[in-house]
């Protein structure tokens, strides 16, 4: 039976249809640039550049990272304010020096922060090869340390490890670490710094135990309580077993009772800041900090022998606010510094007195000084901060409740069907005890 002339006509203009969509979709427009890896002979893979170590690799990658490329997404190549343009409200004084700390919005982009810290140091790749090659021909030379690889027997001196991880990665680590808990953006409005100098910060508990203060670890007011015990060099006795300081036991404000122990590594005629700030502490101010400690004019590493600019305030943050950011902040002089308006009366027991502005103090002296070092914990009430407030400060303390909504009981019903016998005890009257909602 031969089709109607309605449906040949109807699938007719279907099967055109899609042979033009087809057709238009198989015209595709050149590429703005050229395609990643277009360059690259795969039928010889042999013939590529071989980079020999993943320290080149890494290099290689970094800068293929920050090069611009036409294939960028529109928001990241087109949306973006440029660091080195003045927003609408902006502060003029951003763009005086080609490093100088600007507010959070001349700061387009992370990629884009400025660095305030110390230059990378120069590092010899053919040093660093022969200094490998030696260290291995010197393994596989001991017959002791093979045999006790084989039986898994083997020891590893954690103190060498982490003399090595401060000297290469570790300060790459802490400035991850920093980011990652906000210290940058609100001590310095988003710029950052390499820490290259290790500070080293320890609380002494007791005649022979040291609770280490390291990138993020928990400190009790107790501990940081009374002020430090300062060395010259990083004696720890018995401290945290924990090796890159992420991790370490539980800090309450009984054990920051003293001020800690700091030790850093310092050239002969180098001058040297120390400060220690509370970042979310303050009572009145939200973007305001609280100074507890501020040595200044250090000489080399004999931090005893600096200014004491603001005394040691031990810790005090209030009941309920949970856990407060200290950061002990390390700044390299180039001369010596005049602080006298920054001079805090000893002893300093008027919170008023010890407002303060980390990017604000920078900034005022930032041409003689740079951000080198940087340790910091976290730190949540407990009873000694009663005490601090109420004999150091002579001031009420401040508790912060959290105020539990009323339940909610969903508006009752005339015949409640297949609810429970003590329905009605949800909605008793608001003097009358109820008995749990069911």
């Amino acid at each position: 039976m031969a089709a109607t002339w309605w449906r040949v006509a109807l699938y007719g203009s279907r099967r055109w249809r899609g042979f033009s969509t087809s057709a238009a979709l198989s015209r595709r427009t050149a590429p703005l640039g050229p395609m990643p890896n277009e360059v690259i002979d795969v039928s010889n893979l042999e013939r590529l550049k071989k980079y020999r170590s993943f320290d080149r690799y890494r290099r290689r990658a970094e800068q293929e990272a920050r090069d611009p490329h036409w294939w960028r997404t529109y928001r990241e190549h087109f949306g973006e304010e440029s660091v080195h343009e003045l927003p609408k409200g902006g502060d003029p004084a951003c763009l005086d020096h080609h490093w100088i700390l600007a507010p959070a919005q001349c700061l387009a982009h992370p990629k884009d922060k400025i660095d305030i810290g110390l230059p990378a140091p120069k590092v010899c790749r053919t040093q660093q090869l022969l200094e490998r090659k030696r260290v291995l021909q010197a393994l596989r030379a001991n017959v002791e340390e093979e045999r006790a690889a084989r039986l898994r027997t083997a020891r590893i001196p954690l103190e060498a490890v982490r003399a090595e991880w401060e000297r290469t990665c570790g300060p790459y680590h802490k400035q991850r670490l920093a980011e990652h808990y906000g210290l940058y953006r609100d001590l310095f409005h988003g710029a950052t710094f390499v820490p290259r100098v290790p500070l080293h910060v320890a609380y002494a508990i007791g005649e022979d135990d040291l609770v280490p203060v390291y990138y993020g670890n928990e400190v009790t007011p107790t501990e940081v309580s009374q002020a430090p015990d300062l060395q010259n060099e990083g004696l720890f006795r018995t401290a945290c077993p924990s090796l890159m300081g992420v991790t370490a036991p539980s800090f309450f404000p009984h054990q920051a009772a003293q001020a800690p122990e700091v030790t850093y590594k310092a050239g002969e005629g180098s001058m040297w800041t120390l400060l220690l700030t509370n970042l979310d502490g303050h009572l009145l101010e939200p973007d305001a900090e609280y100074l507890h400690w501020l040595l200044t004019n250090i000489p080399g590493n004999r931090v005893a022998e600096g200014q004491e600019t603001c005394p040691y305030l031990p810790p005090f943050p209030a009941r309920g606010s949970g856990f407060h950011r200290f950061a002990f902040l390390l700044f390299k002089q180039d001369k010596p510094i005049d602080f006298s308006g920054d001079t805090r009366p000893s002893p300093c027991y008027q919170l008023a007195q010890r407002t303060f502005h980390t990017f604000d103090f920078y900034k005022k002296h930032q041409d003689a000084m740079t951000p080198a070092g940087l340790a910091f914990f976290q730190c949540r009430w407990d009873d000694s901060v009663t005490h601090i407030f109420h004999q150091l400060l002579d001031m009420r303390e401040p508790v912060f409740e959290f105020m539990r909504p009323p339940p909610y009981h969903p508006k009752q019903k005339r015949f409640p069907h297949r609810q429970p016998l003590r329905y009605l005890d949800r909605y008793r009257d608001s003097h009358e005890p109820t008995y749990g909602i069911y």
